[in-house]
C-alpha cells in the first residue's frame, strides 16, 4: 500500500486501522493536506410556514497529515485548481491622494468665505515678524491677531508644523517655508 507522498493530490483513499475515508488535496515531503469525510447526518427542522423539511448534510473536516503515512488507494479524480491568489481589487484612492482632495477642498471652502487658512495665516504671521517661530508660536500669533482660530482641534499646531514639513518635504526649494533650527520656521527668501 501507498504512502501520501506517492500519491497525486485527487485521490480518494481509506485508512484501515481508523477507518477514515477522504481525499488527498495537496503533498510535499513536509505535509499532506487532506480532506477528512465525515458520515453524512439527517438534518430535520421545521420551516417557517410550518412544514417539516429535511435534507442530508455532508460533513467533511480538511487537516494535515504526514505523508509517510500509508493509506489504499480508492480512485482519482483530479481536483478542479484552487485560487492561490485573491482577485484584483478595484482601485482605491490612496490615503494621500484622499488627504489632497480634502486639503484642496477645504482650501476652496477657506476662500470662498473670505477666511484665511491656517496655512496662509502662518505664513503671513511670518512675513510680519522677522524671526523663527515654532507652530505653536504661530497659532497663538494668528489667534492674536485675529487671522486664524482653530474651529474645534485640540492640536492645531502639530498639524501646522505637518503641513509645513510636508510642503519642505514636496516642494523643496520652491516651498514658502524652511527650517532654520529644532522646531524653527521662517519664509524662505
Amino acid at each position: 500500500m501507498p504512502m501520501l507522498l506517492h500519491l497525486p493530490p485527487g485521490t480518494r483513499f481509506r485508512h484501515r486501522e481508523l477507518g477514515i475515508v477522504g481525499t488527498l488535496l495537496m503533498v510535499n515531503e513536509c505535509r499532506a493536506y487532506v480532506r477528512i469525510e465525515r458520515t453524512p447526518r439527517q438534518v430535520e427542522f421545521v420551516g417557517r410556514n410550518g412544514d417539516r423539511r429535511s435534507f442530508r448534510a455532508a460533513r467533511y473536516t480538511e487537516t494535515s497529515w504526514a505523508p509517510t503515512v500509508v493509506v489504499e488507494a480508492l480512485s482519482h479524480e483530479p481536483l478542479p485548481e484552487r485560487e492561490l491568489t485573491m482577485p484584483a481589487a478595484s482601485k482605491k484612492t490612496t490615503t494621500k491622494s484622499a488627504k489632497t482632495t480634502t486639503t484642496k477642498k477645504a482650501a476652496s471652502r477657506a476662500k470662498s468665505s473670505g477666511r484665511m487658512s491656517a496655512f496662509d495665516a502662518a505664513a503671513k504671521v511670518l512675513s510680519e515678524t522677522s524671526e523663527p517661530m515654532t507652530a505653536k508660536g504661530m497659532i497663538e500669533a494668528m489667534a492674536a491677531r485675529g487671522y486664524w482660530t482653530s474651529p474645534s482641534g485640540k492640536t492645531p499646531h502639530a498639524t501646522l508644523y505637518a503641513a509645513i514639513g510636508r510642503e519642505i518635504a514636496t516642494k523643496g526649494t520652491e516651498a514658502r517655508f524652511t527650517k532654520v533650527g529644532r522646531g524653527q520656521f521662517a519664509l524662505n527668501k
